[in-house]
């Protein structure tokens, strides 16, 4: 059977999306692996499902680059924003979220942050906002859940480290029982920051949606800016705005690449 599917990208972190509301197309992590393989698949950051959803407008199902399934992506989410259109209620893994679509992207209520160790979640109770743990020149990192688990480096210089040596590291630490996102960030200016991101099950993306979340609400925490945030990532620039105890408001474009099918029985489940 052909599938329909478009690409889609939010400051270069690009998706794959299928539109399953109608029709169902069934995924697993082999088929997810291969559509996103950049040169014998379709090629992506994450792959996208939409389906119909109970609760909310519609649900979205996520798969990395690997094919593992998880539960949030801020870039998607704007991309699944602007492509629908209006204001959409959508379901994750991570929660259901709010997006309000833009004339470039889209404005999307990421839900509130989560602070607790076991909520991250980390495989034993510790302060999560100064974590007594270091990995080479890595110390004293903040964690925080923002549908998905992100452990974030305040460090003079994002751009000096090493993070495509150390993000593999860390990822896999027995301290994140789910894996985990790794961020580096700098502060720029009183309400402005800048960020590289490791993403769990891609590697190094020009663009995370919820990394910049993270971080900027990490940075807020330890009153190093305060809101709205500006994050500059190697693919363009986010709006972050959060007070403590509230929701995390996202803002910024998405774009559309293309569209086309592909061939069901060349991906195989």
């Amino acid at each position: 059977m052909s599938v329909a599917f478009r690409k889609m990208h939010g400051l270069g972190n690009d998706f794959i999306v299928i539109d399953a509301r109608d029709v169902p197309v069934p995924m697993s992590a082999a088929r997810a692996a291969a559509l996103a393989e950049r040169r014998t698949g379709i090629g992506c950051d994450q792959l996208i499902v939409l389906e119909p959803a109970a609760t909310a407008d519609v649900r979205m199902r996520i798969f990395n680059a690997d094919g593992s399934e998880v539960e949030a992506c801020g870039n998607a989410a704007r991309a699944v924003g602007l492509l629908l259109g209006g204001e959409q209620k959508i379901e994750t893994l991570g929660g259901t979220i709010a997006s309000t679509a833009t004339m470039s992207g889209a404005s999307v209520d990421m839900g509130p942050a989560r602070f607790g160790w076991d909520e991250i979640p980390l495989a034993y109770a510790m302060d999560t906002l100064a974590m007594p743990v270091g990995w080479a020149e890595l110390e004293s990192p903040a964690a925080v859940n923002v549908g998905n688990p992100h452990v974030v480096f305040f460090v003079p210089d994002a751009d000096a480290v090493m993070l495509s040596q150390l993000g593999p590291i860390i990822e896999t630490d027995p301290l994140f029982p789910v894996k985990v996102n790794v961020g580096v960030a700098s502060v720029v200016g009183p309400r402005h920051i800048k960020l590289r991101v490791w993403e769990r099950g891609v590697g190094l993306t020009r663009a995370c949606g919820t990394g910049a979340c993270a971080a900027a609400v990490l940075a807020i925490r330890r009153r190093l800016v305060t809101g709205p945030v500006r994050v500059d990532l190697p693919g363009g620039q986010l709006e972050i705005a959060w007070a403590e105890g509230g929701r995390i408001l996202m803002s910024g474009p998405a774009s559309f690449s293309f569209a086309g099918t592909f061939d069901e029985e060349a991906y195989p489940l």
